[in-house]
């Protein structure tokens, strides 16, 4: 497992237009390099938090995947837009196929696994392969609550548009500067900050619970994701709103839906019910700790 020749990456067939377009980001993100301002390093900083954790984390990942809690709905769509924001696709997309990772984490039928290598698990899979699209056959049977919502069907053909808007309205405001920073450079930092994820937290870290697959905790990808980093604790509760179990476990997308709770904005919210570790045998038992009931698999109820 790692960057190698047997990698699946290099025995798939390229996908030119998504290729086309994440090689042209890259670019623009090497020349915003060379366009420097610190009113543009803030905006990225923003927008990346606004995409990043409002939008994947907050949204597409823990509330419209694996419903961890309600809001309303103008809350839901506006978390939805912020998640387009990261060119990682609509809402029909991104949601089907986590719903398929976790069905399938590291077996056949996984979408990115780490044991068909390192490199298809972080990119790979995205850039060769079978192509697939918000309206693929094989996803639509895991997206039945979002195909019943009008506005998600419409965000997920049109989800070019908000990031399209965005880039307009930078141009406007502080010209190419903005515009290298706040969509070249922010998205590509974005983009490998959530295929760290698919890739790093299957390959190295530590595991906190036995899930029978390879997920593990990292620091330093959840630090880069907002707390998407904890994704041994996230695979054995996939359903819960907090994947920071630890005080020293970072989780900026937990204390967003806190926030939300504490605004009125978010109820419901499934949390992990603690209990004795003699009741439940963990990964490491190099001390006591207390453990957590696991809970369903899928997200999709």
């Amino acid at each position: 497992m790692g960057l190698s020749h047997h990698d699946r990456t290099f025995s798939e067939p390229v996908n030119w237009v998504t290729t086309f377009f994440m090689v042209a980001f890259h670019i623009g993100a090497v020349i915003a390099l060379f366009m420097f301002s610190w009113q543009a390093l803030a905006v990225a900083v923003l927008l990346w938090w606004i995409s990043g954790s409002l939008g994947i984390g907050m949204g597409y990942h823990r509330l419209l995947t694996h419903r961890g809690y309600k809001t309303y709905k103008w809350v839901e769509y506006l978390l939805t837009i912020f998640a387009t924001l990261t060119l990682e696709g609509g809402p029909f997309f991104w949601v089907a196929v986590h719903r398929v990772h976790h069905q399938n984490t590291d077996v056949e039928g996984d979408p990115h696994s780490p044991r068909d290598g390192g490199l298809w698990a972080h990119m790979g899979w995205i850039m060769t392969g079978r192509v697939m699209h918000n309206h693929a056959p094989e996803l639509l049977p895991y997206i039945p609550d979002l195909r019943k919502d009008k506005f998600h069907t419409w965000i997920s053909r049109w989800h070019w548009v908000p990031i399209v808007t965005l880039g307009v309205i930078l141009l406007a405001l502080g010209g190419w500067k903005f515009v290298m920073w706040g969509i070249f450079l922010r998205t590509v930092v974005g983009l490998h900050a959530t295929w760290l994820v698919n890739s790093a937290t299957h390959m190295w870290g530590s595991q906190r619970f036995l899930t029978g697959d390879d997920s593990k905790n990292s620091f330093w990808v959840a630090i880069l994701t907002f707390g998407e980093g904890w994704h041994n604790n996230h695979h054995a509760h996939p359903q819960a709103a907090r994947h920071g179990l630890a005080w020293y476990e970072f989780d900026m997308n937990w204390y967003g839906i806190s926030a939300l709770r504490m605004l009125g904005l978010a109820w419901d919210i499934k949390i992990q019910k603690l209990k004795h570790a003699a009741e439940e045998t963990p990964a490491k038992s190099a001390a006591p700790v207390r453990v957590l009931e696991p809970s369903a698999a899928s997200g999709d109820d």
